[in-house]
This record gives structure tokens, sequence and C-alpha cells, in this order.
């Protein structure tokens, strides 16, 4: 038994409400993976706060028709299709990609979309070189410590050589008396 009208309307909806959360969708060729490494995948790429969506490029197609930020995604939707849709991490989550096919050999990156724009394949694995969400976390709050430890010596140096020159002043005047 084929699925119903209604059925096919809460995948496109389902697909509508997940595209409006997500910052960066690609494209994969997922047609020689295994649900073991399928399900390998989507445990890698949730952490990074993305979902692997397997639908049919047709259920796809309706769901971005009429949104201008997701039409660009009409150009990748052929063959046996895989969405990686990324909400948050999309360095860690394209990373996590590149992991996964490098260890399996078996998928090939389409492309993908961001803000509207269509994004080849060589574009998202730049993305993919950029620092995690987790790593520019740490580059800052590295260099507000770092900042605050300057200020702290500033700070703290100012009275020392205030002291030291008063010293200094002190021995001199010493000096000149004996």
């Amino acid at each position: 038994m084929g699925r119903t009208r209604e059925n096919k309307q809460e995948i496109i909806n389902e697909l509508k409400d997940l595209l409006s959360e997500t910052q960066l969708a690609f494209v994969i060729d997922y047609t020689s993976l295994s649900v073991a490494e399928i399900t390998d995948l989507r445990n890698r790429i949730r952490p990074t706060g993305g979902i692997c969506k397997i639908t049919k490029n047709t259920f796809m197609g309706m769901a971005v028709q009429g949104d201008e930020n997701w039409q660009p995604m009409d150009q990748f939707l052929n063959h046996s299709s895989a969405f990686l849709l990324v909400k948050e991490d999309i360095s860690g989550a394209v990373k996590a990609y590149k992991a996964f096919r490098k260890d399996t050999k078996k998928t090939e990156l389409r492309g993908g979309v961001l803000e509207g724009r269509a994004l080849s394949k060589e574009q998202i694995e730049a993305l993919g070189d950029l620092p995690t969400k987790d790593q520019l976390y740490a580059q800052i709050a590295g260099a507000l410590n770092a900042i605050t430890a300057k200020i702290a010596i500033g700070v703290k140096e100012i009275p020392s050589s205030l002291a030291r020159g008063i010293k200094a002043v002190s021995e001199q005047e010493n000096q000149d008396a004996a």
C-alpha cells in the first residue's frame, strides 16, 4: 500500500519545519551505505546539532519550493540523496561528515545551500576547515584571559614601580647626605 496524500503532506511539512531551523543543508549520495553506516553517520552528526534525513528528492523539492533560502537545493536533487541539515555547528558537522567519508570511502558530497546560496563541494569542505564553535569559544576566552592578565599585571606594576622610584630617591638622598 502506497502513501496517502495526507501522509505525503505530513512528510513535506516536517521537512519544511526542519529547514526553518537549519543554517546549512548539504546533499550526499548515500547509495552504497548500509543501515549501520547511515546510523554511524547520524551518530557523528548529531553532537554538532545536525541531523541526517533520508527522503525522496520529490518531497524535498516540494519542501523547498517557493522558499528563497532553500530553492538552490533543486540542482542537487538527483539520484539517491541524503540531506545533512545543520542547525548549530556548521564547521563541526562538515568535519564529522568528512571523517565519516574518509572512514567509509562510500559517499559523495554533491553540494549544499547556506543562506540562500548554492555551495559547491569545495566550498562546503572549506567550511570544515574553519574552527568549530567550541574552538572559537576557547579562542575568545583565551584572548579575554590574556587581556585581563595584562591589565592585572599593569595595575600591579604601577605601585611597584612607584615604590622602586621612592626607594631610589630615598637612597640617593641618603648618599647625598653622607
